[in-house]
């Protein structure tokens, strides 16, 4: 059974019992402290904790999960993987224990004609929570499971809670009996690998006071509504239906072990360590397709950096089954095609995805050219009996240039040198230390305690009306001050207010918020922001200017109207923008984040390269011209599925309610789905006038434009930049141009000519360095003080020709001076002195030494730098006791 009907059976199975089908939310996290989801029930906790009203009683889903806390154990076991599918059932405050069983029971073993997954009733097994004996006589009343196969276990195996007070119950999980040949008799209590876990049912019934641990909690007492969470790992159901070994083997998995089989010539299963490595590449590759397939771009931080991270190991397994060239060509289309039976949109936005992937790829083998010379200049200065590599250049190697630990390892057995592996995880460590404190410090900033915005939710969410006035009544329902309640706010007091219906927009899908007042009897507030902490609770951030603001006041909430009609001009232009860049540059410029604000706008989209001058005037004509156009601005209400037919753009990565808002200027010229405000018609946004277009990642690019009244001004500013230079120059605004491009040849002209005497006048010293010369021990040591110099290559010129005019002997040649206040030295040997063992890495980063600063190169020239230019003669010193 293919692992995409294992699937369609379990949503077909439990819709048939009521559940609605709740498509999987996005890979992203929604939580800007955690980067990836990472179970099924992600997308339901508000609902499972009582923050928000559930939709529905009963639901179910399929929820894309990525982890990576182990991700170095990733084909060391067989368990071990970032990317997995975790099939959910969840009753909110409906159905709880015994029809939880019921359900799953009946999946599991109803025969596969009639739809169930047909497992061998008699190789079930069950686990319960010690003190949950209620569960153990539910499944002996709803199932055909004997009771010697019920087994129970205490709080680090069956009870769940998130690690913090709240809600938390005990879990009842199921197992598979593989057989004698995978391990010892005795049920799950015995042995892990013989009996797999399959299904867990987690019973939220308790309030959680106190949480000191996993096992180490108090329980105040039993919800007011118990729910259910349950979790079926796809993977691992699927390897056993399929009768294969474990997850690595199965269809969706497989074909891209097979074909790094056939790139790198190892058969698996022959050899422990290439079937790892080919793990490896099926797990990462298949990782990197989804996550970038849900929008997420390699980078150096945060989710970029994880994948990243992912396609580069992939990259790094094939070369240690020694294929050298690009491979994520042979092996990314053969993972669309086995995901695409799951995830159909893999395949229609495979172009650009796969761009994506082979750009990393490309620069990851750039990366490597970089890396490798640090790694073999660090292995060549290792002299004597100690030849170890310090874990500083192996952390160096992993942070700046992005080479595995074992990536390195490898390298240094090839070189006959060993790796400070202990000072390398050191380095490690602390970077992770920080990383969690900082995760620590964003996750306490970006989410106070909501208990209070929570409460006052439980009455019902705030009703926005924004989208057809700018003034409403309305009644102050609560204030909320660093996460408490308040009853009232005086003169010069700020907190957040939240009222019963607003017309303020709360900053959303890149539009920044409203501003204005809220005024009352005797009272005046200031309004400077609003924000959503909780989906559906608009907070208003209020100054209070006059009077005092109490809880239950009547009000009147003022939006400022130039404000909002300037952020909705800015807002639309950015619709017309993006359909401009999609008709010039083709449909797979997609939206990567944007911003507006009154007055401006800023567009992200993928792209590879940067458009022509041409393209860039092509597009602000194009949007300019749907301005000119007058195009109708309309919005409708479709159900998701039905907008996405009708041709409406939604964000990547974004996650959209059942029924969703759809923005159409234009008819077919721009449709996409929005939340935002817009103008009433396109010729409302005035001028467009694009500032600037850039990259700011890898394949995202950035256009930037001022838009009304400020596209206006800027062009204004623009014209008198212009006049003036006309002015200056003498020419025509035509011909200014031509004439500063005229002037820029000639200072280049110039300043190459002032290069090439500054050259002539240094090689004219070259005769009183070398009569100033010493000799050393066995070694010519010349010395060439420069003074200031306009930059390095002064330095490298004058050493390079010393070196040449004393080639026939051992000698040492330094140069020395300082650019811009800093001291820069170079230093060149001679093949004598190399073959006496004097290396110019070697000595340079004895020099940098005592200058402050560090430096490197080959053994026959090198350079570097440092900060203290007064410690020059020290660095001079310490070179000349390194002959002796």
């Amino acid at each position: 059974m293919k692992t995409a009907e294992i699937k369609q059976r379990w949503l077909d199975y439990f819709e048939a019992n009521g559940h609605v089908v709740v498509p999987s939310a996005s890979v992203i996290s929604s939580d800007p402290s955690i980067l990836f989801n990472i179970a099924g029930m992600v997308q339901f906790i508000p609902y499972l904790t009582g923050r928000e009203p559930a939709p529905f009683n009963r639901a179910t889903s399929v929820q894309k999960c990525v982890r990576t806390g182990d991700i170095e154990e990733v084909g060391k076991t067989t368990r071990h993987g970032t990317f997995f599918q975790m099939n959910g059932n969840f009753s909110f405050g409906d159905y709880f224990k015994r029809e939880a069983i019921s359900f799953a029971w009946g999946l599991l073993t109803n025969p596969v004609a009639e739809g169930g997954l047909g497992f061998d009733a008699d190789l079930l097994w069950a686990t319960v929570h010690e003190d949950d004996l209620e569960t153990i006589d539910m499944w002996l009343e709803e199932t055909s499971i004997p009771r010697e196969r019920i087994q129970s276990r205490g709080n680090e195996d069956n009870f769940w809670h998130t690690g913090q007070p709240g809600p938390g119950g005990y879990c009842s999980e199921i197992y598979f009996d593989r057989g004698p040949g995978y391990g010892v008799e005795g049920g799950p209590v015995a042995d892990e690998d013989r009996y797999i876990e399959i299904w867990n049912l987690v019973f939220m019934e308790f309030e959680l006071s106190e949480v000191r641990s996993k096992v180490d909690f108090d329980i105040a007492g039993e919800l007011p509504a118990k729910n259910i969470d349950t979790g079926m790992g796809l993977e691992r159901v699927a390897f056993l239906l399929q009768g294969v070994e474990n997850m690595y083997e199965i269809d969706e998995v497989f074909p891209v072990i097979e074909v790094a089989s056939r790139l790198s010539g190892h058969a698996y299963g022959e050899d422990h360590d290439a079937d790892v490595q080919m793990r490896v590449v099926a797990d990462h590759v298949r990782s990197s397709l989804i996550i970038i397939g849900d929008g997420v771009r390699p980078g150096n931080e945060g989710r970029g950096y994880i994948l990243r991270r992912l396609l580069r190991r992939a990259v790094r397994a094939m070369r240690l089954l020694s294929v050298k060239d690009e491979v994520l060509p042979e092996l990314l289309p053969v993972s669309m095609q086995a995901m695409k039976l799951s995830y159909p949109e893999l395949e229609t936005d495979f172009d650009r995805i796969s761009r994506i992937a082979y750009a990393e790829e490309k620069a990851f083998l750039r990366t490597l050219e970089s890396g490798t010379q640090l790694f073999t200049t660090a292995a060549e200065s290792l002299t004597g009996s100690d030849r170890t590599l310090s874990g500083d250049v192996a952390f160096a190697l992993h942070d700046t240039h992005g080479f595995p630990i074992d990536l390195t390892l490898e390298m240094a057995a090839e070189h006959g040198v060993s790796v400070d592996e202990a000072g390398f995880r050191t380095l490690m460590e602390e970077q992770r230390t920080r990383a969690k404190a900082d995760a620590k410090a964003k996750k306490g900033g970006g989410h106070a305690d909501l208990s209070a915005y929570s409460a006052l939710l439980d009455d019902g969410a705030s009703e926005f009306v924004g989208y057809d006035r700018l003034e409403a009544d309305s009644r102050i329902r609560g204030i909320v001050a660093d996460g408490i309640a308040q009853e009232v706010l005086t003169v010069g007091q700020s907190a957040d207010v939240i009222l019963d219906l607003t017309p303020f927009y709360a900053e959303s899908g890149g539009q920044r918020a409203d501003i204005g007042q809220i005024r009352g009897h005797g009272f005046t507030a200031q309004v400077s922001d609003v924000q959503n902490p909780i989906k559906g609770l608009p907070a208003h951030r209020v100054e209070v200017i006059d009077g005092e603001i109490r809880v239950g006041d009547e009000v009147l909430a003022v939006v400022d109207h130039d404000h909002r009609f300037q952020g909705s001009q800015a807002h639309t232009a950015t619709h017309l923008v993006h359909a401009a860049l999609r008709e010039i540059l083709g449909d797979h410029a997609v939206q990567a984040g944007s911003m507006n604000q009154p007055g401006y706008m800023r567009f992200d989209y993928s792209f590879p390269e940067a458009p022509s001058t041409q393209m860039r005037a092509e597009i602000e004509d194009v949007a300019n011209l749907a301005v000119r156009s007058n195009y109708d601005v309309g919005t409708e209400y479709l159900p998701f599925e039905e907008a996405r037919k009708s041709g409406a753009m939604a964000l990547f990565g974004e996650k959209y309610p059942n029924i969703v808002r759809v923005v159409d200027i234009g008819g077919p010229f721009s449709r996409e789905l929005c939340g935002g405000t817009h103008v009433g018609a396109s010729s409302e946004v005035g001028p467009i006038s694009v500032l600037s277009e850039a990259s700011v990642g890898s394949g995202v690019r950035r256009i930037e434009a001022a838009v009304g009244m400020d596209a206006f001004r800027s062009l204004a500013a623009e014209r008198t930049i212009v006049s003036s230079l006309s002015e200056m120059l003498k020419v025509p605004g035509t011909d200014v141009p031509e004439r500063v491009s005229d002037l820029m040849g000639r200072l280049k002209d110039a300043e190459k000519e002032i290069a090439r005497l500054n050259s002539q006048q240094l090689l004219s010293k070259a005769g009183s360095f070398l009569d100033q010369a010493q000799t050393v021990g066995s070694t010519l040591f010349v010395v060439a003080e420069l003074g200031e110099v306009a930059n390095g290559g002064d330095i490298r010129t004058i050493v390079t020709d010393l070196r040449a005019r004393v080639s026939d002997r051992a000698a040492v040649v330094l140069g020395i001076g300082t650019s811009g206040s800093k001291p820069v030295v170079v230093i060149g040997t001679t093949e004598g002195a190399r073959t006496d063992g004097l290396q110019a890495g070697k000595l340079v980063s004895l020099a940098c030494g005592e200058l402050g600063g560090g430096g490197g190169g080959k053994p026959d020239l090198a350079q570097g730098g440092g900060s203290d230019s007064t410690a020059i003669p020290a660095a001079i010193t310490a070179v000349k006791a390194a002959l002796q």
